[in-house]
C-alpha cells in the first residue's frame, strides 16, 4: 500500500505549480483533491451538492469553494472549506501539491489541491453544503466503463469538449454523474499519477504534461480576457 502512495506522492511533486498562477487578477477558489488507499488502490473522495444550494445543486464536485480574507493561499482555501464540508480536519490531511488551475462558469480561478487522507476517513457532511460522499478508484477516470465527451462552449466563447462520466456506486446503489472541471481535475490528477493514455481523448503531451496543461491554460485565460475586452 505505501509503495502505491509514495509513487504517487513523488510523480505528483514533479508536477507541483506552487503558486504560479496566484498573481492572475481573477477572483480565486480551491479544490481539495482527496486520495486514500482502498484495497489496495488509490481513491478519490468526491461530494455532491445539497439540492438547497443557488448554485449547480445536486452536482458531484470536490470539497471547496471560494478565497475568503483569512485565507493565507489557496491551500489554506481548500483545507477549509473540506473541514466545513464534509468534517475533514486540516491537521488530517497532508498535502502534496497544487496541480493547474481551472476556469469555472462564473470565471473563478480554481486552483486543485492533492493531499492524501487516512484511509479510514468517515465524512460527516454537513447538509447544509453536501448531500453525499463518495468514493471512486482513480483509474476510473483513465478506464471508464460509461464515458461521453460533451460539446461545449469556453467563458472564453470557443467550443470543446467536456468530459462527463457516470460512475455506478455499489455502496450507495446508485449512479453518479462527473462531468465539467470536477472530471476535467480528475482525468489530469489520474494521467499524472498512472502517466497512460486514457481510453478516450484528451488533448496532452503525455511527455510534457505540465507544459501542456499550462499551454492550455494560458491559451483559455487569454481567451476569456479577449472577450471580456471585446465586451466592452
Amino acid at each position: 500500500r505505501e509503495s502505491v502512495k509514495e509513487k504517487a506522492k513523488l510523480r505528483l511533486r514533479e508536477c507541483d505549480v506552487g503558486d504560479k498562477f496566484s498573481h492572475l487578477p481573477l477572483p480565486k477558489a480551491s479544490v481539495l483533491l482527496p486520495l486514500l488507499v482502498r484495497d489496495g488502490k488509490l481513491c478519490l473522495l468526491l461530494t455532491v451538492r445539497s439540492m438547497q444550494l443557488r448554485r449547480s445543486p445536486g452536482e458531484v464536485c470536490f470539497p471547496g469553494g471560494k478565497r475568503e480574507e483569512m485565507d493565507k493561499d489557496e491551500i489554506d482555501t481548500a483545507l477549509r472549506e473540506a473541514k466545513e464540508e464534509v468534517g475533514l480536519q486540516p491537521e488530517r490531511v497532508e498535502v502534496i501539491c497544487r496541480l493547474v488551475p481551472g476556469i469555472d462558469k462564473m470565471n473563478h480561478l480554481v486552483t486543485p489541491v492533492v493531499g492524501f487522507v487516512e484511509d479510514s476517513f468517515q465524512a460527516a457532511p454537513n447538509p447544509d453544503e453536501v448531500s453525499d460522499v463518495f468514493v471512486v478508484p482513480l483509474e476510473y477516470f483513465i478506464e471508464p466503463l460509461n464515458y461521453m465527451a460533451l460539446p461545449y462552449e469556453t467563458s472564453g466563447g470557443y467550443f470543446s469538449w467536456m468530459h462527463c462520466f457516470t460512475y455506478d456506486d455499489h455502496e450507495h446503489r446508485k449512479p453518479f454523474k462527473i462531468w465539467g472541471l470536477t472530471a476535467y481535475f480528475a482525468v489530469f490528477l489520474a494521467i499524472v499519477i498512472f502517466r497512460v493514455k486514457p481510453t478516450f481523448a484528451v488533448d496532452y503531451d503525455l511527455d510534457n504534461l505540465v507544459t501542456s496543461a499550462e499551454n492550455s491554460f494560458m491559451n483559455l485565460y487569454a481567451s476569456l480576457n479577449k472577450r471580456k475586452k471585446s465586451s466592452l
